[in-house]
């Protein structure tokens, strides 16, 4: 798989319910290397670090072959690789061929495959419409954040490229759906609980449909 674009954000400010509110989700291409820290991509803004950022969050990638489905849907907003949040677009990234706790070589950098993003308010304003938060659960592509295990730079060009293969493990298109369904699968849930790829908290989110 090959790296199209890499995308960092400048902070941006809006007004939210009366809040003033900062984020990083505006992210547009870059011309040189970005580099992977273990905490964030190095120069991007991360405003909210409850929720972004950090070990298993520290660099978002999706996929170039969903943006077509989204500017059908979205034909006036200005589209450019980053739109989507990400700070990697990768061509041929497919969320069904994703397992959690796999290792990948992305660029020079060495990264974990971690969990799906999940939407929120902001994601709905830069689109203009709220409907865009359940659009984007039931496309069901929702991309994927990764721990890096070792750091390095990552340009446009560079390759995407599987080292080794998470065992009894769940998809990040399959979890995604887990995350969203009413009816849990059981049997995923259980082979996620002991996935030291996905924090605590979340494997605890997640034990809690089993009682």
């Amino acid at each position: 798989m090959k790296i199209i674009s890499t995308n960092i954000a400048q902070p941006t400010k809006f007004i939210w319910n009366g809040e003033e509110i900062t984020t990083g989700i505006y992210k547009k291409p870059t011309d040189v290397p970005i580099y992977l820290g273990k905490k964030d991509v190095r120069g991007d803004e991360v405003s909210d670090r409850k929720v972004h950022g950090g070990e298993f969050k520290a660099c978002y990638l999706f996929s170039a072959n969903h943006y077509p489905h989204w500017q059908a849907l979205y034909p006036n907003l200005d589209w450019t690789y980053g739109m989507l949040g990400e700070n990697i677009t990768i061509e041929g990234l497919d969320e069904k061929q994703l397992y959690i706790g796999d290792i990948y070589k992305l660029g020079n950098a060495l990264v974990q495959i971690t969990q799906p993003r999940e939407p929120c308010f902001k994601f709905a304003y830069k689109f203009e419409n709220k409907d865009v938060l359940q659009q984007f659960i039931d496309h069901g592509h929702s991309g994927t954040y990764v721990r890096v295990l070792e750091e390095g730079n990552v340009k446009t060009g560079d390759t995407f490229k599987l080292i080794e293969h998470a065992k009894a493990s769940v998809s990040i298109f399959h979890f995604f759906e887990l995350l969203y369904a009413e009816d849990k699968n059981k049997t995923h849930i259980k082979l996620l609980l002991h996935n030291d790829a996905l924090p605590l908290r979340i494997r605890k989110r997640l034990n809690f449909f089993l009682r």
